[in-house]
């Protein structure tokens, strides 16, 4: 069975070892390995197979409740087939716990904001000249040059004041699918 291309032979699996052996798929997120450096070894790797490796993330814990995808990414050939939002959903329910807000940065392009906009995330704030003043090289995303780092957030926490297990289902099931943005408040 499949859904948007993801089969029931799905499996996401942390890797504790040899985090480079999947280094031709961080880069496909961070195209300057020495960035790539900053945060693959402190940082909680995760790859999802489907018969074989479709795509990975490196989350961080950036303090006050905040965990941050570093890197995620997925196989050109395997794109728009569900790989992404799965791992999304899958940190989002794995970390609801531990942390109330998952988020990511990236460059402000049209190639990704819509990706992480559909998963739930909200724009959060910007860092000006991120990628100029980090990076060796001018990097450039669907034809445009990458500037500024633009921070988006989505809330991962179940509030207090929801209890008992249908209520908790329901609010997973809003929060995979995204719909949970701006209906609720966390106090």
């Amino acid at each position: 069975m499949a859904i948007d291309g993801v089969t029931s032979c799905m499996k996401i699996r942390e890797v504790n070892k040899n985090k480079k052996q999947f280094i031709s798929l961080l880069l496909l997120a961070d195209e300057q390995e020495s960035m790539v450096d900053c945060y693959l070894e402190k940082g909680t790797m995760y790859v999802l197979e489907d018969n074989d490796v479709k795509a990975e993330c490196v989350v961080t814990d950036e303090g006050n409740g905040i965990l941050e995808i570093k890197n995620i990414a997925v196989n050109p050939e395997n794109k728009g087939k569900g790989y992404g939002k799965a791992l999304i959903d899958f940190l989002a329910s794995k970390y609801a716990d531990e942390y109330s807000v998952l988020q990511v940065g990236t460059g402000d392009s049209q190639l990704t904001i819509p990706f992480y906009e559909k998963c739930g995330f909200v724009r959060s704030h910007k860092i000006p000249n991120f990628f100029t003043d980090n990076y060796d090289h001018t990097i450039y995303e669907g034809g445009v040059q990458l500037i500024d780092m633009v921070y988006l957030q989505r809330h991962i926490k179940l509030p207090v004041y929801w209890e008992g297990a249908e209520n908790e289902k329901l609010i997973r099931e809003q929060s995979a699918s995204g719909q949970r943005k701006k209906q609720l408040t966390i106090f």
